[in-house]
Parts: structure tokens; sequence; C-alpha cells
């Protein structure tokens, strides 16, 4: 299954994402959608990227019904968001001494979340990490260069996905 996401024209952090017949808003990078992807630069990296697993809080949900590999999250992941580490761009056990997120977060938007495959096969330093396809703010406030869904339109998303399917972002 290829996953279509599309920049709204006049609104670049907000677009439209699409499967199947399926169409539901999403956000996007606080900078827009961007062909050269930089660390930081809060964009959404322009291409196509697999979904390589779904990461879950199970201290709070129940796993998902989806055909795609699946983590739990505990206390001690995390990815690294470092150039300068050689994990640059991986999942991590913390405490880790290079710079990270923690995927456990306070505010629920990894709560459920896809690592795609940006930038991983290997990961260049400073080319961006941690592009992921997670749960959207309210009122689809921008990211800081993921893709973001309701939590509804996710969990349909994740029952219709499996190994194999990628998700492409259009400039």
């Amino acid at each position: 299954m290829e996953i279509i996401v599309e920049p709204s024209p006049g609104t670049p952090a907000r677009g439209t994402l699409t499967w199947g017949r399926r169409r539901v808003l999403c956000a996007l990078g606080r900078a827009g959608v961007a062909a050269d992807k930089r660390e930081g630069d809060g964009a959404t990296p322009v291409g196509r990227f697999p979904l390589r697993r779904l990461f879950y809080r199970a201290d709070r949900r129940p796993r998902p019904a989806t055909a795609l590999p699946a983590t739990a999250i505990t206390a001690n992941l995390g990815w690294c968001d470092d150039p300068q580490s050689p994990a640059y761009n991986r999942l991590v056990r913390l405490p880790c001494p290079w710079r990270h997120e923690t995927l456990a977060r306070d505010d629920g938007l990894y709560d459920l979340m896809v690592a795609l495959g940006h930038n991983d096969a290997p990961p260049v330093p400073d080319a961006g990490s941690a592009v992921f396809l997670h749960l959207a703010k309210d009122g689809y406030a921008p990211t800081e260069g993921c893709v973001a869904l309701a939590e509804a339109d996710l969990l349909d998303l994740l029952k219709a996905a499996g190994t194999g399917d990628v998700l492409t972002v259009r400039a």
C-alpha cells in the first residue's frame, strides 16, 4: 500500500494524507516540506519512506491492530538525534550520552508512533532524524518535521498497514 502526503496550498504545515479511498487531514513540519532535509530545520522530508515499526505506549493503550512489527514503549527508550553520535537516527536505550528524544513522552504524541525509513540505510549525519508518523496535537499544530494524524485516523491507517508499505511525501 502507498500512503500519499500532500501539503495544503497556502498552509505548508498542514496537508492531506491518503490511503485507499481515505483522505484525512495531517500536520506537517513547521517549515512545511523540503527536498533537502537537514537536522533541526523543522521540515518534513519529501520522498518515499517505508513504514519500519510501530511503537506504542502499552501502559496507556492496548497494542493496536496492525500487521506492522510493533514494540511497546518503555521509559528507557529514546531516539538519537545527535549527528555526532554513532547511534544517530537510531533507537537507543536510556540513559544515553548523546542528544536524544525520549519516546515515553508526557504529552502523548508518541503513544502511537511509526518510525519511517528516512535517512536510515545508513544514516547520514545532519540529514535529519526522528522522522515519524505520530499523533497530532490539538488543532493540528505543526510538528518538528514529522507527519501527524488524529488518533482515530492513525488507528484506521494502522489497521490497513503492513510490512512493505510506504509513505510518500510530495512537494
